[in-house]
């Protein structure tokens, strides 16, 4: 959790004066681009809770699961990689009374839900527009390769665990047979499966518009659908790295995002900053708040 912080703050202090021009530059934005941003985070957790309600056959409380959502935003910047949101949904899925197999299962298929669908979105801007990240210098030679040894290593390694500890291979089979139990009884509802997959594509589409908001309120010259896919490209690529709610890491790969797509970098990072301003630090307090009053009343 902290190394990736450290290279942030020390590729921050070699490029101050770029962030120094990116300050510079948040007294030309446009407010009315800018409210309607904060809509579009708004909306996120609408997406969310629809995404959570698809994921379970029962029906639950609609307005404890929106507050929940919102909630959920704050305790995902004490933990890394999304940890403190699935433990509060856990939470609330068995204060619902959903065994806690069962919750699992349905955070499990939550996740994977989520990440079809941003990865998916990502693939259909990349085939409707081929030309729009171009990483060039941006990126050091040969680094695919890298790349995809230390993804066949985590592999190789997860498999010979599973494969050497029992006790662990008999967790993972309950698991699945529950999760694919969890899976065919959602599926089998249409409006569940329809509230699952349709808040699944939502939720990402929700954020890129958010930050093509900022974009326009800035003037920064990048076509619509190519800042779209810059931050889905960032943030798939960001899911790896585990900082609490992706602080330091989102900004710094959102900002070479934004100028592989052709932004210039000053403007770029006035965008990143203003965009996480919206997305994270304004929800901060009242989600922190909300997760309080939650636990106080027993609905987490």
């Amino acid at each position: 959790m902290v190394l990736p912080l450290l290279l942030v703050t020390v590729v921050a202090v070699r490029h101050r004066s770029v962030l120094a021009e990116g300050f510079g530059q948040l007294g030309t934005a446009r407010w009315p681009w800018l409210l309607a941003a904060a809509g579009a985070t708004c909306l996120t957790w609408v997406a969310a809770a629809c995404t959570r309600q698809g994921a379970v056959p029962e029906r639950l409380p609609a307005r404890r699961l929106l507050a929940t959502q919102f909630a959920a935003g704050a305790a995902n910047h004490l933990l890394p990689t999304g940890l403190g949101a699935s433990a509060v949904n856990l939470r609330f899925m068995t204060v619902c009374g959903l065994p806690a197999a069962r919750s699992s299962a349905a955070l499990a298929l939550y996740l994977l839900a989520e990440s079809v669908g941003r990865v998916g979105l990502l693939a259909a801007l990349l085939v409707a527009f081929p030309g729009a990240l171009r990483f060039g210098s941006l990126l050091p030679a040969g680094w695919f390769g890298p790349l995809l040894l230390a993804a066949g290593a985590v592999v190789a390694v997860a498999a010979v665990v599973l494969a050497a500890v029992r006790r662990l291979r008999s967790v993972v089979r309950s698991f699945l047979r529950t999760a694919l139990g969890e899976a065919r009884s959602v599926h089998a509802l249409p409006s569940r499966a329809l509230a699952l997959w349709g808040g699944a594509l939502a939720f990402p589409a929700l954020q890129a518009a958010a930050l093509v908001l900022v974009g326009l309120a800035f003037g920064l010259a990048v076509p619509p659908a190519h800042m779209a896919v810059a931050y889905l490209a960032a943030t798939v690529a960001v899911a790896l790295v585990p900082t609490p709610g992706g602080i330091g890491s989102v900004e710094a790969v959102l900002i070479v995002a934004l100028v592989a797509v052709g932004g210039a970098a000053a403007v770029a990072t006035a965008v990143v900053l203003v965009f996480r301003i919206i997305t994270v630090w304004l929800p901060l307090l009242p989600g922190a708040l909300t997760l309080g009053a939650l636990v106080r009343l027993k609905v987490i």
